[in-house]
């Protein structure tokens, strides 16, 4: 069980923010957390891992205390078992891919290493330096070393936010081969509902620092759906006039779409806000866009 009560204020661009998370949340599943820009994930993830000082609170993660105001122990980054996977992947530039992947554990144990290098598909790079190789690879590294130590606790910063979709398939589809055979603790921090469905067990979904809902997938979206509508969170990518309406374009993962709006919402509208788009789904329809072979 992984213990969190932590409080954190937080100076941001929307100003000030309380952040506050009580949760209490199973090990060895995956759980995401869900939410707008500036909701306070990230910070949450940093404070797990011991990168930011929470205000007050405690973490405990498999019954070892690593954060505890009251009984002023906290323990530094390097005591703590956890894996971090950033979302700008900070290989170290001047090792090889293997010397990265086995940077925390060391060529002592080689054959573990050999191991991940192979379930990553990333033994025919080994020798190769982190400059050479795309971004889906570079990811592929940045996630193997999170893994090489075995961590209590895997933490994932939108890991996968700047692949394509192919490739994004392809990287979720190696974390959760991973996670079924090491049956690590996972925090995933993600945008994208899609993903959450797929690799997620629970969410926790945060707004204005605070967990305002939890449970599986289905139990956070679909409630949504069924009361007769669904929120998505899209950006503005541009506003333009038309005879005597608004069409505000709109980025929804990594769709475009284009909605009339009146000009009462468009009023404090800016290209590159964050919105949420609620949509009525009394009568939704379904169809196929592709056949497996």
């Amino acid at each position: 069980m992984i213990e969190l009560a932590l409080t954190k204020t937080l100076n941001g661009p929307a100003g000030r923010l309380r952040l506050d998370v009580r949760v209490d949340i199973e090990d060895g599943g995956i759980t995401a957390l869900f939410g707008p820009s500036g909701a306070g994930k990230t910070t949450l993830l940093r404070m797990i891992a011991g990168l930011t000082d929470p205000d007050e609170g405690r973490i405990v993660v498999g019954g070892q205390v690593w954060f505890d105001s009251v009984r002023r122990i906290k323990l530094p980054p390097q005591k703590r078992s956890i894996g971090f996977v950033f979302q700008d992947y900070a290989l170290f530039p001047n090792l090889t891919v293997r010397q990265n992947v086995g940077y925390a554990v060391g060529e002592q144990d080689s054959a573990w290493i050999d191991e991940l290098l192979a379930i990553m598909a990333l033994t025919p790079l080994a020798h190769r330096l982190p400059s050479t190789l795309s971004g889906g690879q570079k990811q592929r590294v940045a996630l193997a070393r999170a893994i090489a130590r075995k961590p209590a606790l895997l933490l994932l910063d939108e890991p996968l936010s700047a692949l394509d979709a192919d490739l994004r398939s392809q990287l979720q589809d190696d974390l959760l081969h991973l996670h079924r055979r090491l049956g690590l603790a996972t925090l995933l921090v993600s945008h994208d509902i899609g993903e959450v469905f797929k690799l997620s067990q629970q969410i926790l979904q945060l707004e204005g620092g605070r967990v305002m809902c939890s449970g599986t997938p289905a139990q956070v979206f679909l409630q949504q759906r069924l009361a007769g509508k669904l929120s998505l969170q899209a950006q503005v990518l541009a506003i333009r006039r038309e005879e005597v309406v608004n069409i505000v374009s709109l980025l929804v993962g990594h769709d475009m779409i284009e909605v009339i709006a009146l000009d009462d919402e468009v009023r404090e509208l800016r290209e590159g806000d964050k919105v949420s788009l609620l949509l009525k789904t009394f009568s939704p329809v379904i169809f196929k866009t592709s056949t497996d072979t």
